[in-house]
Formats: C-alpha cells, structure tokens, sequence
C-alpha cells in the first residue's frame, strides 16, 4: 500500500474534499490500530497461555510500576472511574498482584502499591510481548520495518495529543 501524503488538512481553508480525505485516513488509522491490538491479545494468549490478565488490569500494573497510588491518583492517570478502578484493583489484589500499604502522607487512605509478584507478572508480559513483535517485525521487508520504526515517533504523539483531550471515564 503506498504511503499516505501528510499535508495539514485541520486548518481553517481546509476543503470539505480535504475533509473527507481526513476522515478517511483516521478510518484507515482506527482500523489499523483495532487490528493491531487485537492481534497482540490474541497471539499473545494463544502463544503464552499462563497470560490471562485483562488488558486494564495490565495498564494498572504498569502505572503502579513507577510509585504506588491512591485509588483516586490512578483513576485520574487511567482515565477512568474511581470505581472501575477499585474494581480491577480488588481483582489485583486477590491474584496477589498489589497490595495496600498506609500512606504516609494520610493515614486515613491507602496507596497501591505492585508487590514482588505483581512485578513478575508485568515484567514476564512484557516480555512475551516484545519477544511476538521482534518475531513479527522481522517477517516485515527492510522498508516496511523501517516505515514502522520511523512512525513510532508520530505515534508516540498522537497517543498524547489524544490522552490529552480524552475525557475520563464517567461510569463503570
């Protein structure tokens, strides 16, 4: 498939044949993106059976990776209700994955924090990730492997512009 022509098509004179261009290109992404993930889900689970936690419950880890949390301080990273993340917390908790720990700051509130487990278990499934996309990618011909690695950066920032302008999560 040939490479998509990049000119700016959000500004003011933007024409509506521009318009739809656009969207066409953002159906084009969400496709892309859609099927990506669902590969990875799905090979994942397929190559490495033990893999069961739900991709949410995989994103919280990798937050609390970095420092423990109150539940209120991870649902404002994640985007998402602090029930929904109470939620996935308590299934963390149970798998041994997290545990509660007083936070110094208020007694009256517990942060959460990755146990030695947890970490584990985050390290083991990022692992068996990075091992299916170095498999996958080196399937790839030298210039879509390079096309891919010179979009990560442009990917990396629209992954921020659209954090950025996501609203959270409002109902579990």
């Amino acid at each position: 498939m040939p490479p998509l022509p990049s000119p700016d098509l959000t500004g003011p004179d933007a024409a509506p044949a521009d318009d739809a261009l656009a969207i066409e290109r953002a159906q084009r992404l969400t496709d892309v993106v859609t099927r990506l993930r669902r590969a990875l889900r799905s090979s994942i689970r397929t190559e490495y059976p033990w893999e069961s936690l739900p991709m949410a419950q995989v994103e919280l880890l990798q937050t609390l990776a970095a420092a423990p949390l109150r539940v209120g301080e991870l649902a404002a990273r994640q985007r998402l209700a602090p029930n929904t993340v109470s939620g996935l917390v308590g299934k963390l908790l149970e798998a041994g994955f997290v545990d509660r720990q007083a936070d110094p700051g208020d007694r009256r509130t517990a942060r959460i924090a990755l146990t030695e487990a947890g970490q584990r278990q985050l390290d083991d499934w990022r692992r068996a990730h990075e091992r299916r996309i170095a498999n996958a990618l080196a399937t790839l011909s030298s210039a879509d492997h390079a096309a891919v690695m010179a979009a990560l950066p442009g990917l990396d920032h629209l992954a921020q512009a659209l954090a950025a302008t996501t609203p959270p999560e409002t109902t579990a």
